[in-house]
């Protein structure tokens, strides 16, 4: 699975975790040179508290597009030390 966002691959990796329709990218696959740590934060009742990050490519910024989760809750342990896109980003295989 690749990750896509302003013509560039952020992400890439044959082992991803599928949670809600969304691909979880284990983080050392993650473009580290694109994140832009975020003070955003919300809660999911079973998976916890996500932390973000904006992503920043050729100087344009996506706002809060990544997203993880550095503590889940037990039910959702397999998706510890990896991230999710949005807002704009394509995931594709």
């Amino acid at each position: 699975m690749r990750a896509i966002w302003n013509g560039k691959v952020i992400a890439e990796s044959d082992d991803t975790v599928v949670v809600e329709g969304n691909h979880y990218f284990p983080r050392e696959s993650v473009e580290e040179s694109v994140l832009v740590d975020s003070e955003t934060h919300t809660t999911c009742p079973w998976k916890g508290q996500a932390s973000y990050y904006s992503l920043t490519v050729d100087g344009e910024t996506n706002r809060d597009a990544a997203w993880y989760y550095p503590a889940p809750k037990k039910a959702a342990s397999q998706i510890q030390d990896r991230v999710a896109f949005w807002h704009g980003v394509t995931v594709t295989d």
